[in-house]
């Protein structure tokens, strides 16, 4: 028998509201994420707001798997009052939590995507996960630092050619 699926709530960090993602956030969103270059390490390219409406669709759906909870979060500047990226987890049932994170590029090294994984790491760690752990390409500098800031450690596991880092929990 599977846990019942975790659903993204609203979080606050100093500076950032994690809003849970809804597809009208996609207009906006595309916008943030539109400069080629966030796409360096992850492949792909930039979505059209039509595009990225339809991938928000089905994110906001959910997995088909029951055993795997899909939370997904845009970010809003509270200062700008305006959307500046996305984090998000993939839990399963065995209390393992995959995250990722992106940050457009006018609002990078501003210790944003460090104080957003923070905030989504603790939420995690107070529930459904008991491990979390990010997949981060070697090249990707900005990458590993949030991962650290976060309090992940990399581990000798790679996965597509990207370094697996790793939290775990300790009991309670």
């Amino acid at each position: 028998m599977s846990e019942p699926r975790v659903s993204a709530e609203p979080l606050r960090t100093d500076r950032l509201d994690l809003l849970p993602l809804r597809v009208k956030h996609a207009e906006e969103m595309a916008a943030v994420l539109a400069d080629p270059a966030l796409h360096r390490f992850i492949g792909g390219e930039p979505l059209s707001p039509d595009a990225l409406r339809a991938r928000y669709e089905r994110l906001v759906a959910g997995s088909g798997d029951p055993a795997v909870s899909w939370c997904n979060w845009a970010l809003r500047l509270r200062a700008g009052s305006c959307l500046v990226g996305t984090v998000q987890a993939t839990i399963t049932a065995d209390g393992t939590a995959e995250i990722a994170w992106v940050i457009g590029t006018p609002w990078q090294r501003r210790g944003l995507a460090s104080e957003a994984a923070r905030g989504l790491v603790a939420w995690l760690e107070q529930g459904p996960a008991h491990t979390v752990v990010a997949h981060v390409h070697p090249a990707h500098q900005a990458s590993a630092t949030v991962a650290a800031a976060a309090g992940l450690t990399p581990t000798e596991e790679s996965q597509d050619g990207e370094v697996r880092w790793r939290r775990q929990r300790l009991p309670r």
